[in-house]
């Protein structure tokens, strides 16, 4: 199984994110993603936030991203 990796950097976070608490807002995200049907796992990774899913959900979770502003 392929998988792909997608970063969003902290400062790229919408306003409606706390940036203050990148590992809250990992949890957010990945469990919008997993109500979507995403096996996805979000970790805070210093500067960034790091969104590891398998390739085959991409069009998915690229969806479901765009829908909460982050992509």
């Amino acid at each position: 199984m392929s998988t792909t990796t997608i970063r969003i950097d902290h400062d790229a976070l919408p306003d409606q994110f706390d940036r203050s608490r990148p590992d809250a807002v990992a949890e957010v995200i990945e469990a919008a993603l997993r109500e979507d049907g995403i096996a996805a796992e979000v970790s805070d990774v210093i500067s960034h936030l790091k969104i590891e899913l398998p390739t085959a959900q991409l069009a998915t979770a690229s969806a479901s991203l765009a829908g909460m502003g982050l992509i």
